[in-house]
């Protein structure tokens, strides 16, 4: 017999175990994701004054985890806000896994029933299985049937830690997921989670034993952030506050999000910050440019430019405008598409190509009504 079953998409590595009333419990005897859950339905965001909370929370849960890190926390929400995939690169010990973890603390599961966890971390080895991340057929000899055993990611907020460090077949397992929101496992189609976001890091000097993500893969980020170390000033804050930095995920006092705002923020600031057609125009233009120039042997995708939408948007509603004007293609163009490119040989400076790219289509947009 090959019958399937579906299995609860818990996606932990040991069997929970079961409580009187049939409810998943953890290691430690707690309902399974107990400390995301919320009894109170929060009231639906409606409005760019209540995307704005949402992002407000988040910030300042964020900010007290992570010292040293506002503009890259600036920039990982604006992907949480236009649900975009987000790329870490720095040195080890830099904050880049704190980050993220902090941003799966700061969300509360509204809808524990659907067994979907806030957070997942996949370490990723030389050693995985493209079946390790999307999940695999089990046979269950007790029943005499099959049933599919969801890998970890079936969850809000996916942890790519050294994404690099794996073989192109497991990176090719995110492929789908990424781009689609679903995972295809023994010729079966699976959607994954509405929120469903990939944090991943990587290290740009350890080179050894890693694998180069192929540009398939860095075109599905929306954001490649260069984390540099953090100024001394806020090292000694790190220093003298490390035990009750540590803590201050899981501090009662901090504000935290429902996965549902998240979900209705999203919405509230696609339907409500206004772009203009000059904006596209001015969009489409820098992608020709960087198809055109000599110095660039690949241009930017047009995938690059559908989803640069939302983050525009997303930064004008941070920034408190109902539209989308020049400074938010200035602040956000050499994140969306400075790893999309492959430069020629000699090139230094990626970013700096690309804002020399933009500067004339900028100039152009910010002298329009925009």
């Amino acid at each position: 017999m090959n019958q399937e079953l579906e299995q609860p998409l818990h996606s932990t590595t040991t069997e929970p175990k079961a409580s009187a009333k049939g409810r998943d419990l953890d290691d430690d005897g707690a309902p399974l994701q107990s400390k995301y859950v919320t009894d109170t339905k929060a009231p639906p965001i409606t409005d760019l004054e209540g995307a704005f909370d949402v992002f407000s929370r988040m910030r300042e849960r964020l900010r007290a985890a992570v010292k040293g890190r506002d503009d890259v926390i600036e920039l990982v929400l604006i992907a949480v806000i236009a649900d975009g995939h987000v790329l870490l690169e720095d040195f080890p010990g830099s904050g880049k896994t704190t980050l993220a973890k902090a941003l799966g603390d700061c969300i509360i599961d509204d809808e524990p029933d659907d067994n979907i966890v806030t957070l997942r971390r996949i370490q990723f080895t030389p050693d995985l299985l493209p079946s390790d991340v999307t999940g695999t057929t089990v046979f269950d000899p007790n029943t005499n049937r099959f049933f599919f055993r969801p890998g970890p990611i079936f969850a809000h907020v996916v942890l790519a830690d050294e994404i690099n460090r794996t073989s192109p077949k497991v990176q090719s397992a995110l492929l789908e997921a990424m781009a689609e929101k679903q995972v295809t496992v023994d010729n079966r189609t699976r959607k994954l989670d509405e929120f469903f976001l990939v944090i991943a890091t990587q290290n740009p000097l350890d080179v050894a034993g890693t694998f180069p993500l192929p540009n398939a893969q860095l075109d599905r980020f929306l954001f490649k952030i260069r984390m540099t170390h953090i100024a001394p000033e806020h090292e000694l804050e790190v220093l003298r506050n490390f035990r009750h930095l540590k803590a201050s995920a899981d501090r009662a006092d901090l504000p935290r999000v429902t996965r549902t705002e998240i979900l209705d923020a999203r919405k509230v600031v696609s339907e409500s910050i206004y772009v203009d057609d000059k904006v596209h125009h001015a969009l489409v233009n820098i992608a020709a440019r960087t198809r055109a120039d000599e110095r660039i042997l690949q241009g930017a995708s047009t995938r690059s430019l559908v989803l640069a939408l939302p983050a525009l948007q997303a930064r004008a509603m941070i920034q408190r405008r109902k539209f989308v004007n020049a400074d938010d293609i200035d602040a956000l163009a050499d994140r969306i598409f400075a790893h999309r490119l492959e430069f020629a040989p000699g090139i230094d400076s990626p970013a700096e190509l690309v804002r020399e790219l933009c500067g004339q289509e900028l100039e152009r947009l910010a002298r329009g009504s925009v």
